[in-house]
């Protein structure tokens, strides 16, 4: 690679809510921080494609960092939505078992929760539930307070805005190319109508879906650091007219997903989702021939469904780095202390919570970067 046109102190591989998040820190770190984004605007992969939810941290394993940068983001962005004006709602949700054989499931999510910092959790009985949402068939539930809702393209747009406040420099349609060492950190390269070069002295990838692809195309990093990421595609469908739920409505969970939950929008129009696809390529259209599976699954705790009401919505993709039928895997946060190359972050695997994780998986880059944390 030769010569570069600029140097900056970092560069940002990925403009979805993470990505955001560890642009805004870096850039109120004092850093001259640009942002590359193949796409022509922010958050257009999974950051978009997303139940918008504010998880409270009840389905990871204690100690995980899933755990606790769910726990720790969700108080973070309450207060940032708060301070920002960013729309939000804390409107709750219930962890419904619908059967008997359930119950012990939803009461060891209920303490895995309050192990992890969730606060204010409560098993409840079917009546109760029955009580909060009269539609509701179950005969135990978890509520949990501390979950919510967001606008997720108004949370970006704020982190956007805070990044640009603070000197950083978001690059549309500028697909990173390849990275190798240099003297003062990293020569990049990029793509698009107008490639650049640039140097760099820290290099973060948060390139969601695609980055392992970017991982692997930065010369020097060994090929064992950098797992395969594979596609699972969660489909939703919407529910035409106003649903009779005030509160978000989860099954319990599935291997690789949540199970098809009711969620809400700030409107109040319902949408049903994710299941669970395992896809090669990236690819969002909802086919419609899911729509009997999932009358079934929210039939388990909402038997008046029309299914006539209910048609396809949209999809998205997780970034898992495990395959089907493998246990789950934990974030991957992969600084210097982890595969020995000054300067650079690799965000391996960050699904959900991401959202909810953002500003805590920020603050992690930040320290990674600065030698102070170890890996966990």
């Amino acid at each position: 690679m030769s010569e570069a046109d600029d140097f900056v102190d970092a560069i940002v591989v990925g403009a979805g809510v993470v990505g955001l998040a560890v642009a805004r820190a870096l850039a109120l770190s004092g850093r001259a921080v640009v942002v590359l984004e193949r796409e022509g605007a922010i958050g257009t992969g999974t950051s978009s494609r997303n139940s918008e939810v504010i998880h409270a941290g009840l389905y990871y394993p204690p100690g995980s960092l899933k755990a606790r940068f769910c726990v720790e983001g969700r108080r973070a962005l309450y207060a940032y939505c708060a301070a920002r004006g960013v729309p939000h709602r804390r409107c709750g949700k219930l962890l419904v078992a619908a059967s008997e054989d359930e119950i012990a499931a939803v009461a060891t999510i209920a303490e895995r929760g309050r192990v992890n910092g969730a606060e204010d959790l409560v098993m409840i009985s079917g009546a109760e539930a029955r009580r909060m949402e009269p539609e509701l068939t179950a005969v135990a539930a978890l509520w949990s307070p501390q979950t919510g809702i967001i606008d997720s393209h108004a949370y970006m747009l704020a982190l956007q805005g805070d990044a640009e406040n603070a000197g950083a420099v978001v690059a549309f349609n500028t697909p990173f190319v390849a990275a190798e060492p240099a003297a003062q950190g990293f020569l990049v390269r990029t793509g698009g109508v107008e490639p650049m070069r640039l140097a760099c002295r820290e290099l973060v990838n948060a390139a969601g879906l695609s980055a392992s692809d970017v991982a692997d195309c930065i010369a020097g990093l060994s090929s064992n650091a950098v797992p395969r990421t594979h596609f699972c595609k969660g489909s939703y469908f919407i529910l035409a007219g106003r649903a009779p739920f005030s509160r978000l409505i989860y099954p319990a969970p599935s291997a690789h997903g949540l199970g098809v939950h009711l969620t809400l929008d700030l409107g109040g129009q319902a949408r049903f989702g994710p299941d669970t696809e395992w896809v090669d390529a990236v690819r969002y259209e909802v086919d419609g021939g899911r729509r009997a599976a999932f009358v079934a699954a929210i039939r388990r705790y909402w038997p008046g469904l029309d299914e006539e009401a209910l048609s396809p919505g949209y999809s998205g993709i997780r970034p898992k780095i495990v395959g089907e039928g493998e246990p789950a895997a934990d974030f991957r946060i992969d600084g210097p202390q982890t595969h020995g190359m000054a300067g650079l972050v690799n965000l391996l695997g960050i699904e959900s919570p991401g959202l909810t994780a953002s500003l805590a998986i920020a603050e992690e880059v930040l320290a990674r970067l600065e030698g102070g944390r170890p890996p966990a």
